[in-house]
C-alpha cells in the first residue's frame, strides 16, 4: 500500500525518481539474497549518468593559475567545499586526465594557512618553505605540538588581517600546493560507472565528491558529493526498499562507528587554529567544542569554516585572543548582522543510538550539515556520525569489486585517505 500511495505521488523528484529505478530493481532480485545484497545489485545496476547534475552554482572549476584567495572566495560564494582544478596550460585537445590537476579543497587550502599560522622560530620555515612544505604535505614539528589555551592570545583579529593583506596569500597559486591535493592527476567516474563504484568512493574510499567525466568531450559532467547521495535517500522515504532499511536504528545499523573516547574535540578555551589543526592531523571534516570540565558539546567547528578566518578577518575586532568558543560567538554574530543562514546558528545538532537512520537522514538533509552528535540522555557524547558513515551502511564492497579499477592513477602514500 505504501508503494501505491507512493508512485501515485507527482512530480517526482530527480531523486526521487532514482530511488524508483531502484525500487523497480529491488522487486525482481532473486529471492535468496540479502536485502544489502539485493540493494548492491540494485546500485550495480543504475549507470552513474542517471545521478541529477549538480546546481549550476555547484558545478565550479577553478583555474591552475587562481591564487589561494581567489580560491577561497570562489569556494565560500558557492558555499561548496572543494571544487576541480582546471590546468590552463592543458591544450585544447587533451584529455580528461590531462586537463584537470586534482581537486582543490578548504582542507588543501589549510596546510597553507597552518604552515603560515606558525608562530616565527628559529626552527621554522621561512615564507618560502613553508609553501614549500605544505605542497608536499609535510607537518613541520612545530605544527605536532598541541597548542594551549595560552596560545590564542597570539591570534587575534590583526593576526588574521595581516595574513590576509599579505603578497603571499595573494600571490601564491593553486598550482603551488597541488601537492595537498588528495588525488593527483585526477580521479574521475566514467559516465557509465554504476552507482555502486561512486557510493563506495564515497564511502569506503573517503572521497568527499566525486567528478564525473565524459570521455567523448573531456570535461566533467556531473560532480556528485556525499551530501547529494543524503539529499537524494532523503527523497526516497516512503518507498519500499528505503523504507526497510530506514526503519532500523542506529545501534542496529552498527552505528557510531567510534567509540566516545576516539572523538576528536577541542575545548572552548582552546585558540580555533588547535581546531583546524586536529581536523588535519586527524583528518576529519569538524570537531565539536567542548565546555572546559565536561563532555557537554556547545558548538561545532568544521572546515568549511577556515573561510570567516580569511573573508571576514575583521569580525574578530574585539576578541582579544580567538579561542575556539570567541570564534563560534564572533561567527554567529556576524551571520545574523548580515541576515545569513547558516549551520552556525543552530543549536548543536545531536541524536541518540536509538533514532532511525531515515530520521537522521531527514535531519542532515533539511539542516544541510555533515555530522550529527549521539548523546545520551544526560546529553554527554558518545559518538560522531557523519555522511560517509550513513552511506557506507547502504552499501558493502564486494570481493575483488574493483579489479584494475585504480590503475593509471597515482598510489597513494602509505596510512593516507583518499
Amino acid at each position: 500500500m505504501v508503494m501505491a500511495a507512493t508512485r501515485e505521488e507527482s512530480p517526482r523528484s530527480p531523486e526521487a525518481k532514482v530511488g524508483m529505478q531502484v525500487e523497480d530493481l529491488w522487486d525482481v532480485q532473486e529471492p535468496q539474497l540479502s536485502p544489502t545484497e539485493k540493494l548492491n545489485a540494485c546500485f550495480e545496476s543504475i549507470p552513474v549518468s542517471a545521478f541529477p547534475p549538480a546546481p549550476f552554482d555547484q558545478a565550479i572549476e577553478i583555474r591552475s593559475d587562481s591564487t589561494l584567495a581567489e580560491a577561497v572566495q570562489i569556494l565560500a560564494q558557492h558555499k561548496i567545499l572543494s571544487a576541480p582544478v582546471v590546468d590552463v596550460d592543458a591544450p585544447d585537445h587533451a584529455s580528461w586526465i590531462d586537463r584537470y590537476i586534482g581537486v582543490v579543497e578548504f582542507a588543501g587550502i589549510a596546510v597553507w594557512i597552518l604552515q603560515q599560522s606558525e608562530p616565527p622560530s628559529p626552527r621554522s620555515p621561512s615564507d618560502g618553505s613553508a609553501v614549500a612544505a605544505a605542497a608536499s604535505g609535510v607537518i613541520s614539528p612545530v605544527e605536532q605540538q598541541v597548542l594551549g589555551p595560552e596560545s590564542a592570545a597570539a591570534t587575534s583579529g590583526s593576526f588574521f588581517e595581516c595574513l590576509t593583506s599579505s603578497e603571499l596569500y595573494k600571490s601564491t597559486q593553486v598550482r603551488d600546493i597541488s601537492g595537498s591535493f588528495r588525488w593527483a592527476p585526477f580521479l574521475a567516474l566514467q559516465t557509465t560507472n554504476s552507482f555502486l563504484t561512486m557510493l563506495l568512493l564515497l564511502s569506503k574510499y573517503k572521497m568527499k565528491s566525486v567528478p564525473v567525466v565524459d570521455l567523448g568531450v573531456g570535461k566533467i559532467e556531473n560532480i556528485i558529493s556525499q551530501s547529494a547521495v543524503i539529499h537524494m535517500l532523503a527523497e526516497c522515504a516512503g518507498l519500499q526498499w528505503f523504507e526497510r532499511w530506514g526503519t532500523k536504528t542506529l545501534s542496529e545499523l552498527g552505528l557510531p562507528m567510534m567509540s566516545p573516547a576516539s572523538i576528536v574535540k577541542v575545548y572552548e578555551d582552546e585558540p580555533v587554529l588547535q581546531a583546524f589543526k586536529l581536523m588535519r592531523k586527524k583528518r576529519v571534516g569538524g570537531v565539536p567544542v567542548i565546555e572546559r570540565g565536561g563532555n557537554k558539546a556547545m558548538g561545532n567547528i568544521s572546515l568549511r569554516d577556515i573561510h570567516f578566518l580569511l573573508t571576514a578577518p575583521e569580525i574578530y575586532h574585539d576578541c582579544r585572543s580567538i579561542t575556539a568558543k570567541n570564534f563560534l560567538t564572533a561567527v554567529r554574530s556576524y551571520l545574523e548582522k548580515h541576515d545569513q543562514v547558516s549551520p552556525m546558528l543552530t543549536n548543536m545538532i545531536t541524536c541518540k543510538k536509538d533514532d532511525t537512520i531515515k530520521h537522521l537522514i531527514l535531519m542532515l538533509d533539511s539542516k544541510k550539515i555533515h555530522r550529527v552528535y549521539v548523546v545520551n540522555s544526560d546529553g554527554n557524547l558518545q559518538g560522531v556520525i557523519t555522511l560517509r558513515d550513513i552511506i557506507s551502511r547502504l552499501v558493502h564492497e564486494p570481493h575483488g569489486y574493483f579489479g584494475d579499477f585504480f590503475d593509471g592513477v597515482l598510489p597513494l602514500p602509505q596510512d593516507s585517505r583518499v
